[in-house]
């Protein structure tokens, strides 16, 4: 039995590792709203500024599943320190990107040392704190993990409307300065067993071709109009044979650069799967919220922003409540409890209507809120809880990759569903409106004072606008029902959820 270690300021280790995930967390969005500005510095077309979202989104991807293999051949703390370190330098490299080419190359650099720093701060902040007080490390967590989204568009909205898009990446340098030097200079005294894995080539090659395309479909389907694109189908080709040699050879591998055989314990398995279907669906609501603001009432990209802030209100007070008193519950009825309030301010969107007033609007926010605070704790304790201190990082890189994964499935499924189902109701909106219709003609005579084409123009806008609507409805609906059969997922789940593992640093 070895003697656990601790920081000579455990308050000021939490800051430093908090800080650098908000960071790299607020950089998953933060460019969004900035997207048309970027696209006219640079003369590029706004169908090609999308990149700068993509190639992000698809080298974090690659590299998540790979921190196991990283953290053993390098040790947790240096590369934390050298990830963050480096991140703070491709944020510099994308602010005096000079072209769209420089801007998505140090982009794709970037999410590449970003992918690490998420699973590596989980696994810290869970070997420096106490047993007792893990659940609290986790709840903090948690909160960066919520808020830092909903900050982005807000922020980089501000930063690009009074400074320059290039600050949205500078603001990233002294934060990543001063966080890796707060880590490095406390935990250097952590001993750490480092070792020299086997390069898994074929795992390394096949993961980057497989889930590169695959993330790369998932973000482009949409803009390409998904498989009447032949850009699309070879890409998701590649991708399925990228994946199927992927999982094949890991599984049979002797020292595979994923550790797949993480699956063998069962709360892993079932967190895991809690995980991506309640992120999965957390995202589609973070997501189509600020679209359907945009599009159907007229917010612009800030108010829709302030309408949707609401959300990281109760994470951030309930925090250090849920961390604290939350490890004496069952967890499973806590995650439970938050995948009911979830999935009841879904049914409560799906009651939205065109003339809903903000107050209304934040105030589902608001409530979501509370089904978000008690979400994230439970579930990432529970995955963690029957692995090794030596699987920590594998098993919360492998269940981050997949929680990623989970989100851009459902960004892309949900934003298909909403545009097909409203072009349904558009269809079936119309049947009965036609111009010898005396109804029609009243209504158009109203609506244009006489000029027909101009009434046709209105009427079709506001037809446009209901169908959309409609199908937000149904959309909501459908992930109310998703919420609510979560709580039966996590039942599968088996106690205790106690870090037995894990009391003593290197685990039996």
């Amino acid at each position: 039995m070895t003697t656990e270690f601790r920081p000579p300021n455990l308050a000021l280790s939490t800051i430093g590792l908090s800080l650098a995930t908000f960071m790299q967390v607020l950089d998953t969005t933060i460019a969004n709203v900035s997207l048309p500005t970027i696209a006219g510095n640079l003369g590029v077309s706004s169908n090609q500024s999308t990149w700068v979202i993509t190639s992000f989104a698809v080298s974090m991807a690659i590299a998540l599943p790979l921190t196991g293999f990283l953290s053993r051949r390098f040790g947790e703390v240096r590369l934390f320190t050298a990830c963050t370190l480096l991140f703070a330098l491709t944020s510099f490299l994308c602010g005096v990107s000079q072209s769209m080419g420089m801007l998505i190359l140090f982009r794709a650099l970037q999410g590449a040392v970003a992918g690490p720093m998420y699973p590596i701060t989980q696994s810290l902040l869970i070997g420096i704190y106490p047993p007792a007080k893990r659940g609290m490390a986790l709840a903090l967590l948690a909160m960066v993990t919520v808020v830092a989204p909903i900050a982005g568009p807000i922020l980089g909205g501000w930063i690009t409307d009074n400074y320059s898009w290039p600050w949205i990446f500078f603001i990233n340098v002294p934060i990543g300065i001063f966080a890796s030097m707060v880590v490095a200079n406390q935990l250097r005294a952590k001993v750490e067993q480092t070792e020299r894995p086997k390069v898994d080539y074929v795992g390394l090659v096949s993961l980057i071709i497989g889930v590169g395309a695959l993330q790369i479909v998932l973000d482009k389907g949409n803009d390409e109009d998904w498989f009447n694109s032949s850009f699309i189908i070879v890409t998701s080709i590649v991708s399925a044979v990228g994946i199927a040699v992927f999982l094949i050879w890991e599984l049979t591998d002797k020292d595979p650069i994923v550790d797949l055989k993480l699956f063998r314990h069962r709360n892993f398995t079932v967190g895991t799967i809690a995980l991506i279907l309640g992120y999965a669906a957390f995202f589609a609501i973070a997501l189509m919220v600020p679209l359907w603001l945009q599009r159907n009432l007229g917010y612009t990209a800030i108010w829709a922003g302030y309408a949707s802030a609401p959300l990281g209100v109760i994470p951030v007070l309930l925090t250090f409540v849920v961390g604290k008193y939350g490890p004496r519950m069952d967890l499973r009825l806590l995650a439970a409890a938050a995948f009911v309030v979830m999935g009841l301010t879904c049914f409560m969107r799906a009651d939205f209507f065109i003339g809903i007033d903000f107050y209304h609007v934040a105030m589902v926010q608001l409530w979501q809120g509370l089904g978000v605070a008690l979400f994230f704790m439970p579930v990432l304790t529970i995955l963690l809880s029957d692995l090794q201190q030596n699987e920590i990082a594998s098993g919360s890189g492998l269940a981050t990759f997949l929680r990623t994964l989970g989100g851009s499935f459902s960004a892309s499924i949900t934003t298909l569903l909403w545009e097909r189902r409203a072009v349904t109701h558009h269809e079936q909106l119309t049947e009965h409106i036609t111009a010898y219709s005396p109804t029609t003609q009243a209504a158009m005579q109203q609506i244009g004072q006489g000029n027909q084409q101009a009434a046709a123009g209105v009427l079709n806008d506001i037809i446009t606008q209901q169908a959309y609507q409609i199908s937000f409805n149904e959309v909501f609906h459908a992930l109310g029902w998703i919420f609510l059969a979560l709580v039966l997922v996590i039942w599968l789940a088996k106690p205790p959820f106690t870090p037995k593992a894990r009391s003593v640093s290197g685990g039996h």
